[in-house]
């Protein structure tokens, strides 16, 4: 142990002081539906499964943003491994109309899911508050695409701290004004659902404005910045740009979509089972944006180092991570067994739903290490340009395997929300194992280029 320690020690310290701005600042994303759902959790179950529907239907839009936007940070990661620090404005200019369109383009998408809701088969009186809620969460996703866009790009350059404090913030902010705004403190009327949906609105479109004035405005990207802007739109950079960031986003797509179809199933079994699939889901949430902020700052280290031509250094760097992710989901674990029951219990107090939440943390605790080591996997290929066969194997696990065995063990062999959980639980586990291995068969063959084994 100690002399494995010894050989990455440089790797632990340089991936630590990259990841854990990023892993806050991943965190914040989840941390603010998560604080949607306790705050309305204390006020019934239905108001929880409405949240525990808009935040779930929400997530596929919003991990198809943040794919999206991360089609620049390797490019940006490798340009600045290379020197090339004039390309950075110019990629930066084209992400941001990509993501610009894409914002546009989802936003309708949200709504009209918002508005097709009874045709899921979800529950009449929680299909009608998750729709008031995911019209404010539509409003709140252009705001959400500028933060992203402007977020990448800094952190592509290794500048990962400002994104992090602007999310504390911002989730201060979003709790506060949740707070205020559902029970009608300070004077204000009760505003319930409404109210969380307001306060997430106003977060995020604080967070997008700070963020781009931050990148815009600070000194130390002055030099990056002189080729920002609109005049010299090339196709082949925006294909470049989309070609990584469309897989990305349909790896984000397929694992997300997984869950968020798991809770309509769950929601065919009853509002207790939906409102306790979104305490486990959104606790399990925390545990994953934080790893994929280990994934993102393995991206970045990997394409720098791609730039550079360090292929050992890259080697040894993504392996840090992974030895990284497996210390910080190893922890999760232990507090998902330990806490089984006093977790939920900080969202609702049902009996009913705090039971049946308990039991799927402790699946959650079985598939961390898994979870983890999948998401370090993908962001290590990321940085080094491999989109597409990621992507065809995150479609394999969650989609040919996770869900329809979740099915098949939740409602055909009668295991209810815990056979729909143990399914997915499959899926990270095949995507785990097989984005292992194509990193590793990646990451020797260019050592083995440069006559290093």
């Amino acid at each position: 142990m100690k002399r494995i320690y010894t050989k990455y020690k440089t790797h632990y310290t340089h991936n630590f002081h990259l990841a854990y701005p990023v892993v806050i600042s991943q965190l914040g994303h989840t941390l603010v539906g998560l604080s949607d759902s306790i705050i309305i959790g204390h006020t019934g179950k239905v108001p929880l499964a409405a949240v525990s529907l808009g935040v779930s239907l929400f997530s596929i839009f919003m991990v198809t943003g943040i794919g999206m936007s991360y089609g620049l940070t390797p490019l940006i990661a490798q340009e600045n491994g290379r020197g090339n620090r004039s390309s950075c404005g110019h990629l930066l200019a084209h992400s941001f109309i990509i993501n610009m369109i894409t914002g546009l383009v989802l936003t309708g998408g949200i709504l009209l899911v918002g508005h097709n809701l009874e045709r899921m088969k979800q529950p009449p009186d929680v299909a009608a508050q998750a729709k008031i809620f995911l019209q404010y969460l539509a409003a709140s996703y252009i705001p959400l695409m500028v933060f992203l866009t402007f977020k990448q790009f800094a952190e592509g350059l290794g500048f990962t701290k400002q994104a992090m404090n602007i999310s504390i913030i911002g989730n201060l902010l979003n709790i506060l004004l949740g707070i205020t705004l559902v029970y009608g403190l300070l004077g204000m009327p009760r505003m319930g659902i409404a109210g969380v949906g307001i306060a997430t609105f106003t977060d995020r479109l604080l967070m997008g404005v700070t963020m781009a004035w931050y990148v815009l405005k600070s000194p130390r990207f002055k030099e990056y910045l002189a080729t920002f802007h609109f005049r010299e739109i090339s196709a082949a950079s925006l294909k470049k740009i989309t070609g990584l960031g469309m897989p990305v986003a349909l790896q984000y797509i397929f694992e997300v979509s997984a869950f968020s179809g798991a809770v309509i199933m769950a929601g065919w079994i009853g509002s207790a089972q939906q409102a306790a699939h979104q305490i486990a889901i959104s606790l399990a949430s925390m545990t994953y944006m934080m790893a994929s902020g280990i994934s993102a700052a393995a991206g970045i280290r990997s394409g720098n180092n791609l730039g550079a031509g360090n292929f050992r250094d890259l080697r040894h760097s993504a392996i840090a991570s992974y030895h990284m992710v497996l210390v910080l989901m190893g922890i999760a674990a232990l507090v998902f067994v330990l806490g089984n029951r006093l977790l939920p219990a900080m969202y609702i107090q049902d009996p009913a739903v705090i039971h049946i939440a308990s039991g799927l943390l402790l699946i959650a605790a079985f598939f961390q290490l898994f979870d983890g080591t999948q998401v370090v996997g993908l962001g290590v290929l990321r940085g080094l340009g491999d989109v597409k066969v990621p992507t065809v194997i995150t479609m394999l696990a969650y989609w040919v395997l996770g869900l329809p065995v979740g099915y098949l063990l939740g409602f055909t062999f009668g295991f209810g929300v815990y056979g729909i959980w143990w399914g997915l639980s499959l899926g990270l586990l095949i995507a785990s194992v097989l984005l292992f291995f194509r990193f590793q068969s990646i990451t020797r063959g260019l050592e083995q280029t440069v006559g290093k084994v």
